[in-house]
Parts: C-alpha cells; structure tokens; sequence
C-alpha cells in the first residue's frame, strides 16, 4: 500500500501497531523518502489535527496489536476527508477479519489483512490480501503486485479459500473464549491490566458494540510482578503454545515486547515488558482458563 505514496509524502499512523509494520515503516520506506508519524487515535478530533500539508495516507489498526484498542473508523475518516478529500484511509483488519468488521462500509479507503491469521485460520499459510473500494487504486495495486512479484501460490490461495469457509462459525467460537478469559483475568489475583474491547468497564465498550458484531478473540493482559514474572508465565502454560502468530485454531501466547514488538523497543511506541497477549483459540474455554491459573501460580 505504502508504494502508493511517493518521495516526500507523509503517513500519519496509529501509535499501537504490530512491530513488523513499525519496522518495515521506519527501516524500508523511510529510506525510500517517505516520512512516519504517530498519533494516538482515540480522540479522533485530535488524531486529525496531526495531519500534514504533505500527509497522504492514514494508518489504522483496529483493534490495534498489542493493545486492542480501537479506532472510530467512520469518524476519523469523516474528518480527515473534510478537512483533505484526496487522503487515503487504510485499515489493517487482521484482528477483527470481515466478519467482525467491515471498514470499507465505515468509510475506509483500503482494508489489509494478514490471511496468515484467522481467514487461514489453520497455522498452515503465510500471505496478505488488500481490498480497494476504488477501481483506480485497485488497478494500481494490480499493476504493483504483479511489478513487484508478492502473488501467492495456487495452494495458498486454496488454504485461504477453505479457511473463510469456516470463518464464521470459528469467530463466533474465538469471542465466545475470549470474553470468557479476560472476564477470569480481571478476577485473577497478580493481574494489574487488562485490554479486551468486550468488557463492559472498558472505555471503548460503546465503539466495539457499534463498529464490531463482536470483540474479537485476542486479549492482552499486564502482570503486577513484572516482566521477569511474565516470562515465567508465557513458559509455564500447557495448552497456550509459546509463539509469535495469532488467530489459529490453537491457542497461542506471547510477551510482545521481546517478540512480536521488540523492533519498537526504546521508542515511542515501545511496549510495557509485562504485557502478555493471548490469542484465544478453540480450545475448551475451561482447560484454557486452567491453564492460566496454573501458569499464574507457576510464575509467583
């Protein structure tokens, strides 16, 4: 999407953002003359007034990686175009995927997706899809995949096709868990945080019921005893597997700021060493609830 924008155009983006973007931002196209800032999104009013005579493109994530915290897609587009028509209005879907969200019926320009995650669904495929409501933009987008040679392989594409077939029905399962997980983590003793657009204390509550059918199957939680605590957690859990991806069948956990976003530490955007991220898959929710309790006491 990036290769849309040329030499001294500016991005304005979110500042809670998977790592590997911060630093395909930062490291790749800032080379290429192309300018990155961060702002956060909440305010959309304010998010806005970031923007730059130069500013071409608006990057959002939402829910965000690793934070969950969400953008108002319909209102931060709703300003950015009165205040500039011409700007271009993407959002990374990943964690939400079509079922959950549809930002192009929100406003949105561009929606990214890593089919790696839930659209495969099965930890068996590596691609990204981009969807443009505009044919000129799409038609650029052809013209570059096919220039600069990020085509999938036939297989691939089936792997993906087979696993939208069951997206829905695996979504419904992966919210179903996840509101049940973080509501036990705001119970558990030793847990100072936790991120999850479906509780009903969060301050996005309002957002996620109207831009979301539901809140998604990722959660993230802080440990009050630490990042050296954290890492005895993630190593301790039997059902949650110790990795990097997300969206799976299985479940997965992570401690981002030595994963996933370590590209962003000592910046900004660095992440806390505490904060865990779990993505809840299919398991039975009770066996996945367990295995927190016993990693909770494992790492005390």
């Amino acid at each position: 999407i990036v290769h849309l924008l040329q030499p001294g155009e500016h991005v304005l983006a979110a500042d809670d953002l998977y790592g590997g973007t911060y630093r395909l931002f930062e490291t790749v196209y800032a080379k290429l003359g192309i300018a990155f800032s961060y702002a956060a999104p909440a305010n959309p009013s304010e998010f806005v007034s970031q923007l730059r005579a130069e500013t071409r493109l608006i990057w959002l994530e939402t829910p965000s990686n690793p934070l969950l915290r969400l953008c108002d897609v319909a209102e931060i587009t709703r300003l950015a175009k009165r205040a500039r028509p011409e700007i271009l209005v993407v959002v990374d879907n990943t964690f939400a995927t079509p079922y959950l969200q549809q930002p192009l019926q929100l406003g949105a320009d561009l929606v990214h997706h890593s089919t790696t995650k839930y659209l495969g669904g099965h930890s068996d495929v590596v691609g990204g899809a981009v969807i443009s409501r505009d044919k000129q933009i799409a038609g650029r987008l052809r013209f570059l995949q096919n220039s600069i040679g990020g085509i999938p392989g036939p297989f691939d594409c089936y792997l993906v096709l087979r696993g939208i077939k069951t997206l829905a029905v695996r979504m419904d399962r992966h919210c179903a868990s996840a509101q049940q997980v973080a509501d036990h983590l705001k119970r558990m003793k030793g847990v100072a945080a936790v991120y999850y657009p479906g509780l009903a204390e969060s301050d996005q509550a309002d957002l996620a019921s109207r831009q979301m059918r539901k809140p998604g199957g990722m959660v993230s939680f802080v440990l009050g005893a630490g990042a050296e605590a954290a890492v005895r957690f993630v190593e301790a859990t039997k059902l949650f597997s110790l990795a990097e991806s997300l969206g799976s069948v299985e479940s997965l956990i992570e401690l981002p700021a030595a994963m996933t976003h370590a590209s962003t530490a000592g910046t900004p955007l660095a992440v806390e060493p505490a904060l865990i991220r779990l993505s809840v898959g299919l398991e039975s929710v009770n066996d996945l609830i367990a295995d927190l309790d016993q990693a909770m006491a494992a790492s005390a």
